[in-house]
């Protein structure tokens, strides 16, 4: 389901970066640990077709990431990759709701409300839906950016050290939140922390 092969990158002509080879399975669930600076965030920003690597390739089911034009990855990842990242990134203009109806817009897909407030619902964030992103706290914001992130069903779950902003009963939620929905979609779900509370809970696990 995704698969990496000689994955190398570099910023501005520094040193490179190399990356393991390895293979997720449709459905499995992994732990990518590393200290600071080791690329973490990196990797799956490249995962996420956010960044073109300087060499190597890596393939989702059965299309490589780097023969996509950027209007067709756009699409792609839309539909096929949900992203949850260490900062929201929202549309500041627009409420929770309206950016969870955008994630699903770009995606070409119909804002599907219920399915919206299903998710605010779970993460305990319902009374958010019509706030604007300023308007919530740090945690918030993160399980919010969650709910984005599983808004459309997509088969791979990328998730930036989604409890990192969040106290142990919040981050049991979130995690729990993660695992529940990847598993009931068949998700492919790959979590990139520092987090020791998470350590224990993924028997696969990759370290850079």
């Amino acid at each position: 389901m995704l698969e990496t092969r000689q994955l190398a990158f570099s910023y501005d002509q520094g040193q490179a970066m190399n990356f393991p080879d390895f293979s997720l399975q449709k459905g499995e669930h992994c732990l990518l640990l590393g200290q600071s600076g080791s690329g973490k965030t990196t990797l799956l920003h490249l995962l996420g077709g956010l960044l073109s690597p300087t060499n190597g390739s890596i393939r989702v089911g059965e299309t490589e990431l780097g023969q996509l034009r950027a209007a067709a990855l756009d699409r792609f990842r839309g539909k096929n990759i949900g992203i949850v990242f260490q900062k929201s990134h929202f549309v500041r203009a627009l409420t929770i709701g309206e950016n969870m109806a955008l994630a699903q817009q770009l995606a070409g897909l119909k804002p599907d409300r219920e399915r919206i407030m299903e998710l605010l619902d779970r993460l305990n964030i319902t009374d958010k839906f019509r706030l604007k992103p300023d308007r919530l706290s740090v945690g918030e914001q993160q399980r919010a950016a969650i709910a984005r992130a599983l808004i459309n069903q997509a088969p791979i779950i990328l998730a930036d050290e989604p409890t990192s902003a969040l106290d142990d009963h919040n981050a049991e939620e979130v995690i729990q939140l993660l695992e529940e929905q990847a598993s009931v979609l068949g998700s492919t779900l790959l979590v990139v922390t520092h987090d020791k509370r998470l350590k224990d809970r993924f028997p696969k696990q990759i370290t850079l």
